[in-house]
Formats: structure tokens, sequence, C-alpha cells
């Protein structure tokens, strides 16, 4: 692969890297298309750093947005994202079974 292509999975990897990023994430999963407006709400997130978060997840690749009058529709571009997510998801839940185990057998 050429260099450039690491640098892009990166980009996406460094978007991800963020619990309010991900919730973020996890809540357009569930709801679909939301304004800005009701993420703020929903995530007790402010505004300011919502736009921010959502800014960095567009230059990234992972939503879309569109204004419609003084909304701003965001949606997530891919389900696949959701389905990444999922995997780092079963990598947390074996990792703490291993460590719980290993703690049993101290």
């Amino acid at each position: 692969m050429a260099a450039d292509v690491y640098e892009m999975y990166a980009n996406i990897f460094r978007a991800l890297a963020h619990p309010k990023r991900i919730k973020i994430i996890e809540l357009l999963e569930q709801q679909g298309k939301m304004c800005v407006c009701e993420i703020v709400a929903q995530t007790q997130i402010d505004q300011p750093s919502v736009s921010k978060h959502l800014s960095i997840l567009k230059n990234a690749g992972i939503i879309e947005s569109e204004k419609q009058g003084l909304r701003v529709e965001c949606w997530l571009k891919s389900p696949v994202v959701s389905e990444l997510l999922k995997g780092v998801q079963e990598i947390l839940k074996k990792d703490m079974e291993s460590r719980y185990i290993a703690s049993l057998k101290r």
C-alpha cells in the first residue's frame, strides 16, 4: 500500500480516538439523520464542542451533513463505522474476560 493510504487510515482512527466522537457516532447510528441541536441535547456536550467533533468526523469521511435553513442535519456516511465499533467492543470484551480469568488464577 502507498504511504499516503496509511496516512488516510490513521486520519480515520484519529477521528475515532475520542470518547465524545464515539458517543456521537453511536447516537447517529441509533437515530439516523439528526440536527446538531438534537445531538447537543442528547449528548449534553456544548454546541461549540459538538460542532468541532462533527467537523473532525466529517473531514475524516465518517459523517455527512447538510444545512437546511438554520438547521444542520448530520448522518453516518457508511454503516461500516458501526461495524468497526462493534469489532472494537468484541476486542474489549475478550480483553476484559482474559484479565478477569487471569485475576482469578492469582
